[in-house]
């Protein structure tokens, strides 16, 4: 059977790095880019300029990552100098890479010609005429191979030699520390026992593959080397801050500060003082000048959690700073210039608050620039909830140097069936709890999840499934559902606002605002 190959639209571009001169330092490889494998890189991007930097030290025409796929048993060229086609498919033992995937050990081949190991369909395929290879495997920290660094046609001519052996194995050992860090080694070995959802991401450390999903993806690809102003919308617990820093990371500013303010973390009356900063005396005890998160973030990005927040006579600050890249800080009459980028997020109706008179029309046209509505967990599928799962899994695990536990079918049963109020946040923490409780293997018994009471039973006449037996006496309206839990979770913590707030993961200025909509007074 012949190489399998894809075809796919061109993908998306990392801001160019300063140009490497060629070098025999193997550390020049990774050092300049290091620092990405642990923030939201478009993992494509990142492996496309690690391949680069590897061609141009091995004074390499070419260079491919091939990665194993353990569910088909296959090799997949993940980032390559490819233009011809976008990947290839080969079987373990099939061609040079496979070979060193079936057996471990690294291959150089000065002339391919006649050399059973070589496949040659490949070069018929993209029309490239492939004189030398070399080939070594990738394995991991417990020594497991899972993937092969290649290199061909040596530039000038000649032959790869056996310190350039030496050379792309010490870089191997470089590349493979570096992966190991990455979504995407974790994605691999979730793929092991989760062979029916194939190996994929788009940037580090955001799990996930449901449609919905890839849409933001491809809005991020799209947003991320621009300026432009970006507003996230979508419920608590969906992971806003992740994709707030995937859309810094993935631009020009990635170098620059990458400056948060969660306006649901402070009181209204600090809010301004926090952004903009303050002046000696524009206040009692403001005995020296206090620079603001606008300032700290110069050059790069703030992101503004929970916007919805902010107090009205901030909005128009906010605004002007915006239109004019400009403000002054409390208490002061310097006016100050600023180069950012803003990114903002919330879980509150911005529309529903402006058509109230509670959000200033012309800010919110300002900020949904690009608007990307992140979908809560329940509506991203099964496969998702596992992927996630069994990334916590081996996240928790890791953490609390444990070993890495099996997930019982009931469980993941379980988990795929809850709702999930609480979004990626409340299964993050639902599996570290079930991973320290566990012994060798998390059963249903581990999740800190509501009791099901009794058998579920079978769906209605209209296909949708019945609700237990609890749950049928009274047909109440969403809000005064969450109104009761609210009050029943702030009466269980003795009236604590601060406990109550953490435990239905909200802000406590979120709360608040939900109490006095209930008719309940402030504190104090």
């Amino acid at each position: 059977m012949g190489p399998h190959c894809d075809s796919l639209p061109p993908g998306f571009e990392l801001p160019p790095l300063p140009l490497m001169a060629t070098s025999s330092d193997v550390s020049q490889v990774l050092l300049p880019i290091g620092g990405l494998v642990g923030r939201e890189i478009d993992l494509d991007a990142f492996l496309q300029t690690l391949m680069d930097r590897i061609a141009v030290t091995m004074q390499a025409d070419r260079g491919t990552l091939w990665l194993l796929d353990p569910a088909r048993g296959e090799l997949f060229s993940r980032a390559a100098h490819l233009p011809e086609v976008s990947q290839i498919r080969v079987k373990r033992g099939q061609g040079v890479a496979g070979y060193v995937a079936e057996h471990g050990e690294p291959v150089n081949m000065p002339d391919p010609r006649g050399e059973s190991r070589f496949f040659a369909d490949i070069d018929r395929m993209t029309g490239y005429r492939t004189t030398t290879i070399l080939a070594v495997p990738l394995r991991d920290a417990g020594g497991a191979l899972y993937g092969v660094l290649q290199v061909l046609n040596r530039r000038g001519g000649g032959r790869f030699t056996d310190d350039d052996v030496e050379r792309l194995m010490a870089i191997a050992v470089q590349v493979s520390h570096a992966l190991q860090s990455t979504s995407l080694y974790q994605e691999l070995q979730r793929a092991k026992d989760q062979p029916q959802a194939p190996v994929g991401y788009f940037f580090n450390r955001i799990i996930g593959e449901s449609e919905p999903l890839k849409v933001i993806y491809r809005l991020i690809q799209k947003a991320a080397p621009t300026d432009a102003t970006v507003l996230l919308r979508g419920e608590s617990g969906c992971g806003k801050e992740l994709f707030a820093r995937a859309v810094h990371v993935n631009g020009p500013r990635r170098d620059k500060p990458f400056v948060k303010v969660d306006c649901a973390a402070l009181p209204a009356s600090l809010i301004e003082n926090e952004l903009f900063g303050h002046e000696k005396g524009a206040f009692t005890g403001a005995d020296h000048r206090v620079p603001g998160k606008f300032e700290a973030a110069d050059g790069g990005t703030v992101f503004i959690d929970e916007i919805g927040e902010l107090p009205l006579p901030v909005q128009g600050k906010l605004l002007r700073v915006l239109q004019d890249r400009e403000f002054e800080r409390v208490g002061g009459t310097q006016t100050l210039k600023v180069d950012v980028r803003i990114v903002a997020a919330t879980n509150r109706d911005l529309a529903r608050m402006v058509a109230e008179g509670k959000f200033r029309e012309d800010l919110y046209y300002r900020i949904k620039v690009v608007e990307l509505v992140l979908p809560p967990l329940r509506e991203r599928g099964g496969e998702d909830i596992e992927r996630l799962t069994r990334h916590f899994i081996a996240a928790s695990a890791k953490r609390h140097r444990l070993p890495l536990p099996r997930l019982s079918a009931a469980a993941l049963e379980r988990l795929k069936r809850y709702r999930w109020p609480g979004n990626v946040r409340e299964l993050e923490n639902c599996i570290e709890s079930a991973v320290v409780l566990s012994e060798g293997e998390i059963l249903e018994e581990h999740l800190p999840l509501p009791k099901v009471v009794g058998v579920p039973p079978a769906q209605t006449e209209t296909g949708a499934p019945a609700l237990p037996e609890s749950l049928t006496g009274e047909l109440l309206p969403l809000a005064e559902v969450e109104k009761r839990h609210i009050l029943r979770v702030l009466d269980s913590v003795k009236g604590n606002r601060t406990a109550a707030a953490k435990v239905l993961q909200i802000g406590r200025n979120t709360l608040g605002r939900k109490l006095k909509e209930y008719g309940i007074a402030d504190e104090g």
